[in-house]
Formats: structure tokens, C-alpha cells, sequence
């Protein structure tokens, strides 16, 4: 029995390893259908399509008072900085995708919404990563190389995401 207990724990350990390591391959699907390539990198992660964007990866749930209270900032930060910016959405409180696909509609949301059920493998990897323990909002703020800059659990005012904007847009 502890024999057996033994190989459960270094088989996680391992599996744990692994989705944690650097470069991990990850893919995420939207509600709309499209699906993200994620790599990870040593410094943060490389996401296809994105690349010379400021991208915020929003951790938010549906029945979660600050999360909803962000959504019209980001939506109004889409909408201002919409060629230099990708924000993503990831819904952690248990929407399946076709109920997250009609919240986001009756919301307005303009940017990537992404259900936890596409995106189970990504958010635990979030989670390893930045050692996340489920806090929402969760922000997790990359510049235009893909580099962590900015990680922050709770409601951060639309000024402050704006000033993130600020410091981490190439400078000309």
C-alpha cells in the first residue's frame, strides 16, 4: 500500500512537472470557435496571432461582483487600444461554452472569451506558473515580446490597466 501511495505521488509529481514546464504546447478554444496556440517560454508565453500585441489574460467568473464590474473597462480598453491590444477573457466558475458564448453577448464583450471547459490545460498551467490559487479577477499582463510583466489578483481600476498599457507599449 505505501509502495503504491509512493508511485501515485512521483506520477503526479511528474504529470505536475511536465504541464508546468517552460515550453509547453498548449491550444485554447474560443466561443466562437477559434482556436489559440499557446507556447510557453521562459519568460512568459508566445501565443499565435498575437505576437506585437500588450495581451491581459482576465482569470473572471460569471458570478464574481468585481469580475463583472470589469468588463465594461475592458471593453472600453478593446475599443481604445484595439490594434495594440488583445485582452482574453478565461472563465473559471464553471460556464460551459454555450452559456459563456450567450453572457458574453449580453455583456458586449469585444474581445477573446474562452470557457474553462476549453481551456481546463491552460488554466492549470496559469496556475503553476504564476501560483495562482483561484483569486478572480486574476490578471496576468504580457508585453509585445509575450513577457510576463504584470500579475495581479483582484478589481484593478481601468486607470491603472491603462497606465500597464502605457508602460508596456514600445517606446517610439
Amino acid at each position: 500500500m505505501r509502495n503504491a501511495l509512493k508511485l501515485a505521488l512521483l506520477v503526479f509529481s511528474l504529470f505536475t512537472y511536465i504541464q508546468a514546464s517552460d515550453e509547453a504546447q498548449i491550444s485554447i478554444t474560443d466561443i466562437n470557435g477559434v482556436t489559440h496556440q499557446i507556447t510557453g517560454t521562459d519568460q512568459g508565453l508566445n501565443i499565435e496571432g498575437l505576437e506585437g500585441k500588450i495581451v491581459f489574460l482576465e482569470f473572471f467568473g460569471h458570478k464574481c461582483p468585481p469580475c463583472l464590474k470589469s468588463i465594461p473597462h475592458l471593453i472600453e480598453l478593446q475599443k481604445k487600444y484595439k490594434d495594440k491590444l488583445a485582452i482574453i477573457g478565461i472563465e473559471v466558475q464553471g460556464y460551459s461554452n454555450e452559456q459563456l458564448s450567450k453572457f458574453a453577448k449580453e455583456k458586449g464583450m469585444n474581445y477573446i472569451v474562452v470557457s474553462h471547459e476549453k481551456a481546463d490545460i491552460f488554466v492549470d498551467y496559469i496556475a503553476q506558473r504564476a501560483q495562482w490559487r483561484g483569486s478572480i479577477p486574476f490578471l496576468v499582463a504580457l508585453d509585445t515580446k509575450g513577457s510576463v510583466q504584470f500579475v495581479q489578483a483582484g478589481m484593478i481600476p481601468e486607470s491603472s490597466l491603462e497606465e500597464i498599457i502605457a508602460q508596456l507599449s514600445p517606446k517610439k
